[in-house]
Formats: structure tokens, sequence, C-alpha cells
């Protein structure tokens, strides 16, 4: 099945990607908070997204389609002490606390890994410090991620994850009593 897609953020508070398949125009919103929906309505959309391609080939053009709309990070957090260690590729993360919830920003010298971390953001971002630490990030093995990367991006994924709960862990405890 061929598909075509581009994602638009130009003058565009929201991030939209559009995918085309024949007989199907796939829109999707990976805006950097998503409190609308919760974490496993989040996770559900990103399931269903990936049912519609054929092969892990097709994925991975997907994965590189997220990469290119990944929310920037300011340059200033691009240093070593936003590196995420644990990864084959430079990852940059940051989190802001703001108003009860974290959001999140990042980059990476890969474009799988921005596509990677551009979903992690997507479910993650916009949540208060508990939804972040309590998450069962299911999406990941349904969609096949985690069986379907090479060992040393398997654990760059888990890095990923782990520092996220690490800022989550590092605010709840900073912001528990306001």
């Amino acid at each position: 099945m061929k598909k075509s897609g581009q994602c638009f953020h130009k003058n565009n508070p929201a991030s939209i990607c559009r995918l085309n398949i024949p007989d199907k125009i796939l829109i999707v919103n990976i805006n950097k908070t998503n409190k609308l929906k919760d974490i496993n309505e989040i996770q559900e959309e990103i399931i269903q997204e990936f049912e519609i391609f054929d092969g892990w080939m097709d994925k991975y053009d997907y994965l590189i389609e997220l990469s290119r709309d990944l929310p920037l990070i300011d340059p200033r957090y691009k240093n070593n002490d936003y590196l995420i260690s644990g990864c084959q590729s430079k990852v940059w993360l940051n989190a802001e606390y703001n108003d009860g919830v974290i959001n999140f920003s990042a980059d990476s010298n890969a474009i799988i890994t921005k596509g990677i971390i551009a979903l992690l953001i997507r479910v993650l971002s916009g949540r208060t410090p508990d939804e972040i630490i309590n998450a069962d990030l299911y999406f990941i093995d349904r969609i096949g991620l985690r069986q379907n990367l090479s060992p040393t991006r398997s654990n760059g994924l888990l890095a990923f994850i782990k520092q996220m709960r690490n800022y989550a862990v590092a605010y709840n405890i900073k912001y528990k009593n306001e």
C-alpha cells in the first residue's frame, strides 16, 4: 500500500500531520498537550494509527514523519545536562512544570529516535506528575515498537521513559503540597 504524507506546523499552534493512504486520510494531532484526552485515549489513537500500516518499513516512515513535527527544544537545553544517557543517539529532553502539569520538549540527532520521543511526548506531555509516574505505556508493545527496535534503540526507549518519569518524581516531590 503506497502512502505519502507531510506534517504542518508553521503558523499553527497545533502540530498536525496528514498522511495520505489510498481511500483514507489520517490526520494526527501531535500537539504538545493532550489534556482533553486521558493517557489511554491517546494510546488507543496511536495504536489505531499504526494498525493502518502493512509493515514496519511503513511504520518507520511514519515515525520519521512524526519526528519532523516534534516541537523543538530550546537551544539552551541542548547541552550535556539535558542529554539522556543510555541512548546510542543524542537525545536532549527538557521538562517544565506549570499549573500542575509537566510539558516536555526534546530533540535528537536521529530521525527515528525523534519519532519515538514524539510519541512519548504526545502521550505524557501536559500531564500531572502522578499521571506520568503511574502511566502504563502499553501502546509501545501493542504497536510492536519494542519488538522492532534494535537492542540499542530499545535501551534508548527505556532511557527516555525513565528520564520522563524521573522528572515527574522530582516535580512531584518539589510541588506535592501545592
